[in-house]
């Protein structure tokens, strides 16, 4: 197994625009592709939280995400009902783990998860919920997929910051940690 620490530079700045998004209903729209589909995803984010796309004369007609720049420099990678930073990841994380190697990429994992959520709390306040990433509340496409999860509620969105669960049968067995922003009803 290899691991690395990286420093945390690149998490403050994505989780700092993710926390400046006050109104994250205004983001979402519907998953449809095409020139106009995408040039909706684009105005409407951009109305939304002020980020700029990255690439504004290339739209590609088949695609129903596109890339978007914070003023931090920070990529956003936007579905419909998603909202995914692009940049690189900072923080613990392990690579090339063989299988009889996931308990300590586990072990990894629960060290350095206290540091990931206190970054994020400085951001975004305290969770709604955290937790194993197995607890029965989690709802059946997220449980098992996550050793730790922890959820912020924002209007109109849940955020999640998470540790991976690495699996002995994945192609390239990899752990660490990320978050993303999810549409929501209930928020």
């Amino acid at each position: 197994m290899r691991t690395q620490q990286r420093l945390s530079d690149d998490d403050e700045r994505a989780m700092a625009d993710l926390a400046e998004v006050s109104d994250w209903k205004r983001v979402w729209g519907p998953p449809e592709t095409g020139l106009d589909a995408i040039r909706a995803l684009v105005s409407r984010v951009t109305a939304a939280t002020g980020w700029r796309p990255w690439a504004p004369g290339n739209i590609d007609p088949t695609r129903y995400t596109w890339g978007l720049v914070t003023p931090r420099q920070t990529v956003m990678l936007v579905l419909p009902d998603a909202v995914l930073p692009e940049s690189p990841r900072s923080g613990w994380s392990a690579y090339e783990i063989a299988p009889d190697e996931i308990p300590d990429a586990e072990d990894g994992l629960d060290e350095h998860w206290p540091g990931q959520l206190e970054l994020a709390r400085r951001h975004w306040g305290d969770p709604v919920f955290v937790g194993p990433g197995n607890d029965p509340r989690i709802p059946g496409e997220w449980r098992g997929r996550r050793r730790h999860l922890a959820v912020w509620l924002r209007p109109g969105a849940e955020i999640h910051l998470y540790a991976t669960q690495p699996e002995p049968d994945a192609a390239t067995v990899a752990a660490g940690f990320g978050y993303s922003v999810y549409a929501s009803e209930v928020a």
